[in-house]
């Protein structure tokens, strides 16, 4: 075991207010492609940049389009949690992690376990009625054509936060009292490049900063601990 893992192993033995704020590297040993590496999202061909299509603008002007990326992009139905997940959520049974705190949609966390849960950016499974808020699930969204339809004749939006959307008050909330209140706050698979969700680790308050990531981040980061090798292999070994 490398240096780096039994320090990270005698952190997490030592803390029980552990919170882990994570970004898309988490999910992509899970094989979905995040937003800015070489073989992101971002990199990929497609009739109009990512960035256009999941703006609340887009959406409004072009919802076709928006749905046809969105169905071949964003909703990936036989993806699996991976060694990540399944360690953070045995750590919340053991009682040693108070939340996680993720700018991913995927829903992976919470399929591998996990219950405390603040979904930043919003989820996939998640979608409802522009009129009459009536929920529709994952399934629905993945066999819908065209714009999604709901029997009221409602367009079914997805519960996520494009470009130009506010986040969620009360997950923003949640995701700052659980920050606030960790004894050891492990940051892994993200640049930290999107705000303002980057800006929530400044609530942090204790000495311990864990950070995991395979290449460099955005902000110069007083961490105590930086791991660059992916996230699953890390936590596995522990």
């Amino acid at each position: 075991m490398k240096e780096s893992i039994q320090k990270l192993k005698k952190l997490v033995d030592n803390s029980h207010r552990i919170v882990f704020f994570g970004g898309a590297g988490v999910s992509t040993e899970s094989g979905i492609p995040d937003f800015r590496s070489t073989d992101g999202l971002y990199h990929q061909e497609w009739r109009y940049p990512p960035e256009t299509i999941l703006s609340h603008t887009f959406y409004k002007s072009n919802p076709e389009e928006f749905f046809r990326f969105y169905r071949a992009k964003m909703l990936c139905p036989d993806v699996k949690p991976n060694a990540a997940h399944l360690k953070l959520a045995q750590w919340e049974q053991e009682g040693k992690l108070r939340a996680i705190v993720t700018q991913n949609i995927d829903g992976l966390h919470q399929l591998a376990g996990s219950k405390t849960v603040y979904e930043l950016h919003g989820s996939v499974h998640r979608n409802y009625c522009e009129i009459c808020g009536k929920f529709h699930d994952f399934d629905f969204m993945l066999q819908s054509e065209g714009i999604p339809t709901c029997q009221c004749g409602g367009h079914v939006k997805p519960d996520v936060v494009l470009y130009e959307e506010g986040l969620d008050d009360g997950t923003v909330n949640g995701a700052i009292r659980s920050i606030a209140d960790a004894d050891l706050l492990i940051i892994g698979g993200t640049s930290l490049n999107v705000w303002p969700a980057a800006g929530l680790i400044n609530y942090y308050r204790g000495s311990e900063l864990v950070l995991i990531n395979k290449s460099a981040v955005a902000r110069d980061l007083s961490a105590g601990l930086v791991i660059t090798d992916p996230i699953g292999e890390v936590l596995s070994q522990l």
